[in-house]
């Protein structure tokens, strides 16, 4: 056993890629991916119910904790006008949503680092399962680091286990982002809680 976590930079299991077929978009579709990444046996349930609820996504887009592809892809298949940003700090994973983007076609896709990204760029769209298991601190950062960068008019959708926090997440949130910024759930199910941050025009 080693002591891999999705979250590890540089996974310390073999990278021994497999393909699998996942439904993205309402489509069967071949991905590969590997171990010593979040959810390498296929979609999990969390982001599933994440893209049963979001709506088509608009303008420049970002996926937090890209992991595999899963979102990001799904996103560059819906608005494939869009420019899609993926982040993630698991080296394996980025390399496995760049390859999955690339046999799909799908050029408008960027994925790196969070550092990778330009700091002045902002987002349309946020749709990301957050990564809870770094812990409630480090998550707390992550998403001060992002939502922020949300544009006027702009909309994030988060995916949270109900029994992981989702509802202390929601009021925390109300308590540090700007007072008319809107956070609602918009949807439960499987155990989970669809949250939108919303920021005004």
């Amino acid at each position: 056993m080693t002591s891999d976590h999705y979250f590890s930079a540089s996974p310390a299991s073999a990278d021994e890629r497999r393909s699998i077929a996942v439904e993205l978009n309402g489509q069967r579709r071949q991905v590969q991916t590997a171990p010593g990444i979040f959810s390498p046996a296929g979609l999990d349930k969390g982001t599933a119910v994440l893209l049963e609820h979001v709506p088509t996504p608009r303008g420049r887009i970002l996926d937090i904790g890209c992991g595999w592809g899963p979102i990001a892809l799904t996103a560059a298949l819906q608005s494939p006008e869009s420019e899609v940003f993926g982040v993630d700090v698991n080296e394996r994973s980025i390399e496995l949503a760049e390859l999955n983007a690339q046999s799909m076609g799908l050029s408008k896709i960027t994925v790196g680092t969070p550092d990778s990204v330009d700091p002045d760029l902002e987002f349309d769209t946020i749709w990301s399962n957050p990564p809870i298991r770094i812990g409630k601190e480090a998550l707390h950062e992550l998403l001060l680091l992002w939502l922020p960068r949300l544009a006027p008019g702009g909309d994030a959708w988060l995916v949270v286990q109900k029994n992981l926090g989702s509802d202390s997440l929601q009021k925390w949130l109300g308590t540090q982002l700007p007072a008319d910024w809107k956070i609602t759930r918009e949807a439960t199910a499987k155990a989970f809680r669809v949250l939108k941050v919303a920021r005004p025009a």
